[in-house]
């Protein structure tokens, strides 16, 4: 009964909720571009802090509460490795809100640097890297060259290993591959397991309509510092502590 009336309320609430989430992808896009083309990088990044912060405050249309916890102060001028699980598109924003002031980078499918206003132009022009899954050749150099441009600007990385997102908020196993060639090219990267809960209920029903009331929330558990270890049992490490919270 509650289920079906957070459902119904969202879906008296989807075209408000709609509307403002298209607009600010659409009315934003044009800004990016202005702004890296005319102002550099560091308008730039202020435009897409201020998207990811219109996109989670728009979210409370839907009566969605969003809680972030950070369990130990991250440092400042060092390289990062965001480890976190996947459960929807919404985990985007959330991310690079809560990582905006390291300059959060994503290792994201290349299917979406195209085709989403806003979204695929920060993941083409803001520093993240896109990736051919079919082709394994390509996603190594690719994730390579990221892992140094990550390295050499103290910025942090987003991977999300399962390579997949967890519609149902059931966490899938943890890949190594391109999590091991990123450790690779960072040595001097701490690791930061980041948990995220309920983002997968907001996409529950697709894009509309969001469930009314639901609760999101982020927690950023302690950075693992590398000391040696091999990037496998670095990523068991991380994994096991995010399964943990969850």
């Amino acid at each position: 009964m509650k289920n079906s009336l957070a459902k119904l309320v969202g879906w008296l609430l989807a075209p408000f909720y709609l509307a403002t989430f298209a607009l600010i992808l659409l009315v934003f896009h044009p800004i990016q571009i202005l702004t890296l083309r005319l102002c550099g990088y560091t308008c730039h990044k202020l435009t897409i802090d201020l998207i990811d912060w219109l996109l989670l405050a728009n979210l409370r249309i839907c009566g969605t509460s969003i809680q972030i916890t950070y369990e130990r102060p991250l440092p400042e001028g060092v390289p990062l490795i965001v480890v976190s699980n996947h459960q929807s598109l919404y985990d985007i924003p959330l991310l690079g809100w809560v990582f905006r002031h390291h300059h959060l980078k994503y290792v994201s499918k290349k299917e979406l640097g195209k085709g989403i206003p806003s979204v695929s132009y920060n993941l083409r022009h803001g520093g993240s890297v896109l990736i051919d899954r079919d082709n394994p050749r390509q996603s190594v150099s690719a994730v390579g060259q990221f892992g140094k441009y990550i390295e050499e600007h103290r910025y942090a990385a987003c991977l999300f290993p399962e390579g997949t997102r967890g519609r149902d908020g059931v966490m899938k196993p943890f890949k190594s591959a391109g999590f091991s060639t990123l450790v690779q090219h960072t040595p001097s990267a701490l690791i930061v397991p980041t948990v995220i809960k309920g983002s997968w209920e907001l996409a529950r029903y697709g894009l509309a309509p969001i469930p009314f009331g639901v609760q999101l929330s982020c927690t950023v558990l302690a950075p693992i510092s590398q000391d040696g270890r091999k990037p496998k049992e670095l990523l068991e490490l991380a994994e096991s502590r995010i399964r943990a919270e969850l």
